[in-house]
Formats: C-alpha cells, sequence, structure tokens
C-alpha cells in the first residue's frame, strides 16, 4: 500500500485533516478504505443448507443468539483489545464453522462493520463449499509464497462481510501455520479490519489452532449440546488455556425456537 500512501500523503495530511485527529490517523484511515473498497466483490444465493440463520432466518432464535454474542463481544472489546477472535472446538462436528461464519455475519452487521473470517482449516477446506462458491487459493498459498493476503480477499455478497479462504487442502498445513509468515500476516490484516474471525480445526485432533491461539486476542469454544463429551471439553480448556477463553458457545440446542414461542418470541426486523 505504499504507493496509495505516498500518493496521498500530501493531500490527506497538509489539506484534509481534521485539527481533532491527526493527520496520520486520517491518512491511515484513507488508505484502509481504499484497500478495502477495490477487493472484488463475490455474489452467493443464501439457501438453508449454508446454515447462515443470520440472514435465511433473521427472526429465529438461533439468529438471535447471534446477536447476544456479537453484543457480548462489543462490550468486551470496550474494556479490552479484542478484534481478533478464534473460534475452535474439541471434535469435529461441533459446529465451529457454522459459528464462524453467523458471528461474522452478526459482526459484519450488512456492512456497517469490517469483518473478515479467516479460514485457518489448511486440512479440510469447507467454507466456499458451504457459501456455495468455487476453490480459490487462499491462506496456504499466501503462506507458501509469502504473498499478500489482500490477492485472495473477497467480500461476499449479501453477507456484508469478507473471506480469505483456506485455499488448496495440503499435507503441510501444520508446519505452514507455525512459521513466522503467520505472524507477519496476521500483523498487516489487522490493520484493516474492524473485526477478525478464525475459523480453526478442532483442538484434540489437531494442532493446528494452538498456533493460531496466540496470533488471536481471545478464542470462542464451540460444544455441541448431547454430543460433545465432558471429557472432550474438558482436554479442549485445558489445551487452549481457560486464559484464552473468552467464552463456551453450545449448539445444536433442541427446543429452543418452541420455547421461546410460548412466550410470544417475534422480533420484526433482522
Amino acid at each position: 500500500m505504499s504507493q496509495f500512501h505516498n500518493l496521498f500523503r500530501k493531500v490527506v495530511v497538509e489539506k484534509e485533516a481534521p485539527p481533532s485527529r491527526p493527520a496520520e490517523a486520517v491518512l491511515e484511515t484513507a488508505e484502509q478504505n481504499y484497500a478495502l473498497q477495490n477487493l472484488p466483490i463475490v455474489g452467493m444465493r443464501l439457501e438453508a443448507a449454508s446454515r447462515l440463520v443470520f440472514h435465511t432466518d433473521p427472526q429465529s432464535v438461533g439468529a438471535e443468539r447471534f446477536r447476544l454474542l456479537r453484543m457480548r463481544l462489543q462490550e468486551r472489546s470496550k474494556a479490552r483489545t479484542l478484534k481478533k477472535i478464534l473460534v475452535t472446538s474439541p471434535l469435529p462436528h461441533d459446529g465451529k464453522s457454522t459459528v464462524a461464519l453467523n458471528l461474522a455475519c452478526a459482526l459484519a452487521e450488512k456492512g456497517r462493520r469490517s469483518v473478515l473470517l479467516v479460514e485457518g482449516d489448511l486440512h479440510h477446506p469447507q467454507i466456499l463449499e458451504r457459501l456455495g462458491l468455487e476453490s480459490t487459493a487462499g491462506l496456504g498459498e499466501c503462506l507458501e509464497d509469502n504473498s499478500s493476503a489482500f490477492h485472495s480477499i473477497r467480500r461476499i455478497e449479501p453477507l456484508g462481510c469478507y473471506v480469505l479462504p483456506a485455499g488448496a487442502a495440503r499435507a503441510n498445513a501444520t508446519e505452514l501455520l507455525h512459521s513466522s509468515t503467520v505472524h507477519i500476516l496476521f500483523q498487516d490484516l489487522t490493520r484493516y479490519f474492524d473485526w477478525i474471525v478464525i475459523d480453526t480445526p478442532p483442538v484434540l485432533p489437531l494442532t493446528d489452532a494452538l498456533f493460531l491461539r496466540d496470533l488471536a486476542d481471545a478464542c470462542l469454544l464451540v460444544v455441541r449440546a448431547d454430543s460433545t463429551p465432558r471429557n472432550a471439553v474438558d482436554q479442549a480448556v485445558t489445551l487452549v488455556g481457560k486464559e484464552h477463553i473468552l467464552g463456551i458457545v453450545l449448539n445444536g440446542v433442541e427446543g429452543l425456537q418452541r420455547l421461546y414461542s410460548k412466550y410470544g418470541y417475534h422480533r420484526s426486523k433482522p
């Protein structure tokens, strides 16, 4: 972005910077906006199979739970540095990718916030398939080639958030995520987004989430109701570390919609 920086420095710093804001801060905001506005936009069809309840069923209890989670995260962000949220689970099929997708949508608030969803599962990428989009190069290729992540980021509409896919599945995923390149990549991305949601592999089968843990400001652990064994949850908490876990998301609770309907639950606007 250095070319943009040099091109607009004179205009922004010398002519347009308001007295209440440092000139460099104005320049940084302009640079961020320019970078995001020039990213490719990809359209997708919202279908039930995508499990994006925040968009497909905005009046549901599930969508409301993600609004509540968004509110809690926003409250915490006022008291501490909280921008990069890692989402993981003890075991496969606990629903962590579904939670990560819906959380990114909720935080984006239909494009009001710049939110990036990073697919950190280089073993079994599925985000683009879930969204009904063609596979493209992503995080894995960026780490292998030491290239800019902005070449692989897409804005997904109508979700209003950005996605950095994992790219092609690869056998050396753990080695890539353990390299110093990943730290540099996330440090650069942090400048451009209000929130970054990192979807990682489950904790117990793989160690990838533990490598990415130190890049995040906090972790959310997703467990599936009546499915994830208690000892698996305990092991995951021990591995990740209680000090890193901001909260546990209970996924797949049956009967909530029916319970709320008894109390006349209704939301007219998403």
